[in-house]
């Protein structure tokens, strides 16, 4: 997803309230080995990138920021502040995917078979422990999410962390005994 970005000079409390009132976004861009950089997101053109966005995937969707020059930079969400009655967006981080570096993601987990599965037909239920997994994984190879099929699921059975099929080159930083999801008794 594509978004057009403007520097801003670091600024006091009224500048970001006069941002927003004009329809921006104050943000910032982390930048690995180099200070961050101030940065002004159009509003609209964010949540209009936001409806697009399935729920969940945010932290692994990759934002291609473009500024006045041309310049682009590949990036993902790390952070968005809401006003607490409004919940309008009030500020975002953003953090610099570069080539050959790690990142620290949060990959949502989702279910196929749901409906089919011989644990819930046997009047079990879902229960679903852990909505993302966190993990550590190169720039270039962030996952979009992780699938389970619970279509041979019975009651009792579960699924843990280390049973999600992480490739060798990810790294979990959640525990691999951690359970993700299980049928349950009702």
């Amino acid at each position: 997803m594509e978004l057009n970005i403007s520097s801003r000079p670091v600024e006091k409390k009224r500048d970001s309230k006069r941002l927003r009132r004009e329809g921006k976004i104050p943000a910032v861009l982390y930048i690995k080995g180099k200070p961050s950089e101030p940065i002004t997101v159009e509003r609209g053109e964010f949540e209009a990138a936001l409806r697009q966005i399935k729920q969940g995937h945010l932290p692994t969707t990759t934002f291609s920021l473009k500024d006045a020059s041309g310049k682009e930079i590949k990036a993902i969400v790390k952070d968005i502040q809401y006003h607490v009655t409004t919940y309008d967006i009030l500020h975002l981080d953003f953090e610099e995917l570069e080539a050959g570096t790690r990142v620290n993601v949060r990959v949502p987990i989702t279910f196929t078979n749901i409906v089919d599965c011989q644990g819930i037909k046997a009047g079990g239920a879902l229960r679903q422990n852990m909505y993302h997994v966190k993990i550590n994984c190169a720039a270039e190879e962030i996952p979009n999410e992780y699938n389970v099929d619970v279509l041979n699921m019975q009651i009792g059975d579960m699924r843990k962390v280390s049973d999600l099929g992480l490739p060798e080159s990810v790294r979990p930083l959640d525990k691999l005994g951690e359970v993700a999801l299980m049928i349950a008794k009702r």
